[in-house]
């Protein structure tokens, strides 16, 4: 499902109605947890969080006009997804946060690469959420992305 928006907040409002609160609550966490520095914007249709060009001039490598993407959220047809592009690059975060999922949940954890699908909207682990967005700071992340992606990124 395509949101259709020219900003955050329209974005919301283009929800569906029963998803609206809870969404609402999940952008929350990220924003009172985010570390200092990155940047709240509508990417790529959905609210993201990135490494502004003020930090970060480079900016994306596949489109370097395009602010380094970190966090993304979004309401897809059958869920809620969280693209954490931290728990892409760095195995570490991703088994922790494999391992501290089941003590947040008591559903089966639904994950890509960086994408965290909740389907059920009574059972989303707000509070592993949070700490999850504490675990990488702009900084961090521009290392872990410079050192993923060496020579290939662009100069």
């Amino acid at each position: 499902m395509k949101i259709k928006a020219k900003d955050i907040e329209e974005y919301i409002q283009n929800i569906p109605e029963e998803r609206k609160e809870i969404f609402a609550k999940l952008m929350d966490v990220i924003r009172n947890n985010i570390p200092e520095g990155f940047s709240e914007e509508l990417g790529y249709g959905m609210p993201a969080w990135v490494v502004p060009h003020s930090l970060y001039p480079k900016g994306y490598h596949c489109s370097p006009e395009v602010p380094l993407p970190f966090v993304s959220v979004a309401s897809q047809k059958n869920f809620i997804a969280l693209y954490h592009m931290g728990i892409y690059a760095t195995p570490k975060l991703l088994n922790w946060f494999v391992k501290e999922y089941t003590k947040h949940s008591k559903r089966k954890l639904d994950m890509g690469k960086s994408c965290i699908r909740f389907k059920k909207m009574d059972d989303i682990p707000f509070e592993l959420i949070g700490e999850l967005m504490q675990k990488m700071t702009t900084q961090n992340w521009i290392s872990k992305y410079e050192s993923v992606l060496g020579n290939n990124i662009n100069q």
